[in-house]
């Protein structure tokens, strides 16, 4: 038998349980704040109502200091092995690499606990830097908390430099790292994405 391969996936009603699972071990998709009850609650409400929730390109999001801002074009992707991984997003705004202020990077992305260190954050990182170029972005920034050694040594295994250290009042008095990838000389390997 093969071994599976690392893919991304649109999240979909198949793929849910796999996900919910996650968020019931205590995996939450969010770095910011801890979100799994919260989508729990929704995929009981309405399985269907909750990945449409995911995929849509309109609405606002709620930021953690309560208020509401408008949601940014967007791609969210569940990692899978096989079995479900983790999540990857990429926002922007169409026709800037620039983004709001109340947003912290292009990329996010959170693995499950029990899938770390086997190389999947770098290839998710991987394949999403490839949308992102086909989306139009030239460069992209991506934030990590100060001590989280694994996510800097993903980011700069896909070419990101250290940008700054930074402070986003949106979100606390937390200091973040700030990396930036340049899209422009390409991303390397594959330009298809795998669904």
């Amino acid at each position: 038998m093969n071994a599976p391969t690392f893919s991304l996936k649109l999240p979909s009603l198949e793929l849910l349980p796999a996900y919910a699972d996650a968020l019931g071990r205590g995996w939450s998709p969010n770095n910011i704040e801890d979100v799994s009850g919260t989508h729990l609650a929704a995929i009981r409400e309405g399985p269907a109502a909750f990945v449409a929730s995911l995929l849509s390109q309109t609405g606002t999001i709620k930021m953690p200091d309560g208020s509401e801002q408008p949601k940014l074009p967007s791609r969210v992707r569940w990692m899978w092995d096989g079995e479900f991984v983790g999540q990857i997003g990429l926002r922007w705004q169409p026709g800037t690499d620039a983004l709001p202020p109340h947003v912290l990077g292009h990329i996010g992305y959170a693995v499950v606990p029990w899938k770390r260190r086997r190389g999947h954050a770098t290839e998710a990182l991987r394949l999403t830097l490839i949308e992102a170029a086909k989306v139009g972005l030239r460069h992209v920034d991506i934030t990590t908390d100060r001590d989280n050694v694994a996510s800097c040594r993903v980011i700069e295994a896909n070419g990101g430099h250290f940008v700054e250290e930074f402070v986003n009042r949106h979100y606390n008095d937390e200091v973040r790292l700030r990396y930036a990838i340049d899209l422009s000389a390409g991303t390397g390997g594959s330009t298809s994405e795998r669904q």
